[in-house]
């Protein structure tokens, strides 16, 4: 799985679940770094790679993804802290319920390269349904490498709609 390097902020039950997968699908643990603050139970071969918060993410970690897996409630206080991934290019994949595209372009900026996902409870047996909508300035290289980070879970269905993600959310909550 060619994904380049991932930053994983927060790792609860579905960063989990995907960070699981993507060891499977043999994703290295030294193209990723985690912020976490309880990492007491991560897979052994990432223990490592785990930093207590975003505000201690290394400054020479350049991550190609940051795959955002904090509460909605947390998202305010996280990105300001995430900002320079989004300068850099960084494509964010968003797992947070309710936050909007346009919600990141007002706090990472208009050009910020996002995809937002719902992925559902089945992801933590890899039978997941997680559906996806890319913002408009993903490239086809960012959209290809969240796809592979998703399909670790399951299989991936993009829309067009950002608003079907709202019912996906609904039915498959």
């Amino acid at each position: 799985m060619a994904t380049g390097k991932i930053l994983l902020v927060g790792c609860g039950k579905m960063g989990r679940a995907m960070l699981e997968g993507w060891l499977e699908q043999g994703v290295k643990p030294a193209d990723l770094l985690i912020a976490e603050p309880h990492p007491a139970d991560l897979p052994v071969p990432v223990r490592q790679r785990v930093v207590a918060d975003a505000a201690r993410i290394p400054h020479d970690f350049r991550p190609d993804i940051v795959l955002l897996a904090v509460k909605p409630q947390s998202m305010d206080a996280v990105l300001p802290l995430l900002q320079a991934h989004a300068d850099r290019g960084a494509a964010f994949l968003s797992i947070a319920a309710g936050k909007t595209l346009a919600y990141f372009a007002r706090h990472l900026g208009a050009l910020a390269r996002v995809v937002r996902t719902m992925p559902n409870t089945p992801a933590s047996v890899r039978q997941g349904i997680p559906v996806a909508v890319a913002g408009a300035s993903i490239d086809p290289v960012q959209r290809q490498r969240c796809d592979s980070l998703l399909k670790a879970v399951g299989e991936v269905v993009w829309v067009a709609d950002e608003g079907l993600l709202d019912a996906v959310t609904a039915v498959s909550g």
